[in-house]
């Protein structure tokens, strides 16, 4: 997800998302313990967003 993306939705998409991308990085980090995931690079990609969607909820709080 682009962080252009991010600014067109609302805050309360933003609070959705965030919640969402958070459970799924969670989930595959945990499948990732169990047994090897094909593609590890996708918890790092899922981890930026989860901090993409944080930083803009923040932003936005502090405005």
């Amino acid at each position: 997800m682009k962080q252009s993306e991010i600014r067109e939705l609302s805050t309360a998409e933003l609070q959705e998302k965030f919640g969402e991308v958070k459970a799924e990085y969670t989930k595959m980090k945990i499948n990732h313990t169990v047994s090897p995931l094909e593609n590890p690079m996708q918890l790092r990609n899922l981890r930026r967003d989860v901090a993409r969607v944080a930083t803009e909820l923040t932003k936005r709080e502090l405005q």
